[in-house]
């Protein structure tokens, strides 16, 4: 067994870490490096210069490493044994040269990058953006479609070629909302409101996740983004809204009840504000926030006296 791992060690360098699987890991592949948006398109190939750049120094490492262990074994007694050398001025400048122009670099990516792919950033398009509305609950994915009037859960349905403004919040502990082949992972915290954009530039169905652990239905809190044609979309919303069930305040009490591995199910009507209300629910009282705020001259001469 000693001799199998030590024959097998060797290929862990050649193990992609990071790997993101959808579905079956025995039928996987690498969602992030298979994009199908133009937001995952651009960090696939931020992805792949950093990796390619930093490879620029791991590589001669790598080879130097066994060429030197190979070199100056035991057994080659012609290799040059120079014990009094201390210095060289070409080695410490390719040392520290290098490494500098890759961090310069880097840093420039970086930066371009932070305000290209900024996740409110809105995405250029003649097309109308659509509004989602997302709330992380235990242990599902509540989608609101406040302009279609429908919502669902664990099922993202949006148009090919279509931005989408997602306003994500939660309603209970933080997560991390992630559709890999789409590009953008943000979190979703109660009270809080963060926005993503994002397009979908080919048909099909995406596996989006929670990234963010959350407690003990965390594996099961996964969803179904299927990107469409708008033809298909208006048919999903006519299909939605022949659902029986409403999404109001009692309803919504009773999907804040924790539940893993839920079948999306459909709602044919949003009760107005309830997104709102959701984000009101964990947020300091409005009436305290406004009175600590508008302090009068005349208060503030009480105050100083």
């Amino acid at each position: 067994m000693k001799k199998l791992w030590m024959t097998l060690l060797p290929l862990l360098w050649f193990t992609p870490p990071g790997m993101a699987c959808e579905g079956d890991c025995g039928n996987s592949h690498w969602a992030i490096l298979d994009p199908k948006g133009p937001i995952a398109a651009d960090e696939k190939h931020l992805i792949l210069t950093a990796f390619a750049l930093m490879l620029i120094v791991v590589i001669p490492v790598i080879v130097m490493t066994f060429a030197f262990a190979w070199k100056y074994r035991a057994s080659n007694t012609r290799a040059a044994y120079t014990p009094k050398w201390d210095n060289s001025h070409l080695i410490e400048g390719v040392v520290w040269f290098v490494p500098a122009v890759i961090v310069v670099i880097l840093g420039t990516l970086v930066w371009r990058s932070t305000h290209d792919l900024t996740p409110e950033k809105p995405l250029v398009s003649d097309v109308k953006p659509l509004t989602v509305q997302v709330v992380a609950m235990n242990w599902k994915w509540l989608f609101i479609y406040p302009e279609q009037g429908v919502a669902s859960v664990n099922q993202l349905v949006m148009p090919v070629g279509t931005p989408v403004n997602f306003r994500i919040t939660s309603d209970s502990v933080m997560n991390s909302f992630f559709i890999p082949r789409l590009g953008g992972q943000i979190y979703a915290m109660a009270g809080m409101q963060t926005q993503l954009n994002l397009l979908a530039d080919t048909p099909g169905t995406y596996r989006g996740l929670g990234t963010q652990f959350s407690g003990e239905g965390f594996a099961g809190m996964s969803f179904e983004a299927r990107a469409t044609s708008p033809e298909a979309f208006q048919q999903w919303v006519s299909e939605a809204k022949a659902s029986p069930h409403a999404l109001d305040g009692t309803r919504l009490k009773q999907l804040e009840v924790p539940s893993e591995n839920v079948q999306p199910v459909y709602f044919s009507g949003v009760e107005p504000q309830i997104f709102e209300s959701i984000l009101q629910k964990y947020a300091p009282d409005s009436a305290q926030r406004v009175s600590a705020l508008c302090v009068t001259p005349s208060r503030l001469m009480q105050a100083q006296r």
